[in-house]
């Protein structure tokens, strides 16, 4: 069994959306003051590197991330590389086999440089919910931060993944990922009260 990391680093340099709240560890108690141990304090944003989206985050009344089930964040997952596009729907998925997955992971490669946040990204289109829902597909990853575009007010691929109850996986690191079926495992933490958490995402080769 081989185990692939495909979560971002976190720390102080972990690029954030502009005006997001920067990650920061620091030490509440040192170990040469209690005598026994170092306790750290951390800071970040719900959407801090590779994370989740609960509905909550772009819907008031949607669901928070406690709330949302863990099968979402499991099992088998096909990566594909779909690369040199402005944006990705359902016509760009059509030749995948997808019957024995039920995650999809992008490998976009339009984030080169993952020390600063993007300036553009390939987003996906509003088709790509019914298209995920028709094939048995649950959950969704991407490469960049976002499975809309930066600039988005409206978040149409948010709101069409939501009605179609695709889970969204964002911030993924894929680089040197050889495209094929992998066993996915992208818990987040139970928070009950949040729109988004970031995950230790891992591709399990068995």
């Amino acid at each position: 069994m081989k185990i692939i990391d495909i979560s971002q680093k976190l720390n102080s340099s972990t690029p954030v959306w502009p005006g997001d709240t920067p990650f920061t560890f620091s030490l509440n108690w040192a170990k040469e003051d209690t005598g026994s141990v170092n306790v750290g304090n951390i800071k970040f944003s719900a959407h801090t590197g590779t994370h989740i989206d609960a509905p909550f985050h772009f819907e008031s009344d949607g669901k928070k991330v406690a709330d949302l089930p863990l099968e979402s964040f499991f099992g088998n997952a096909l990566v594909v590389e779909i690369s040199g596009k402005e944006s990705i729907g359902a016509e760009d998925l059509e030749y995948l086999d997808l019957q024995k997955v039920t995650k999809l992971l992008l490998r976009t490669n339009s984030w080169e440089d993952k020390s600063a946040f993007p300036s553009e990204i390939t987003f996906l289109r509003e088709d790509i919910g019914p298209f995920l829902k028709k094939n048995g597909i649950s959950l969704v990853g991407v490469d960049v931060p976002s499975v809309d575009p930066l600039d988005s007010k409206e978040l149409p691929a948010h709101h069409s993944l939501q009605k179609n109850g695709i889970g969204i996986l964002e911030g993924i690191v894929l680089d040197g990922v050889e495209p094929k079926t992998y066993e996915l495992a992208a818990f987040p933490l139970p928070l009950e009260e949040a729109d988004g958490c970031p995950v230790r995402a891992v591709l399990i080769e068995r």
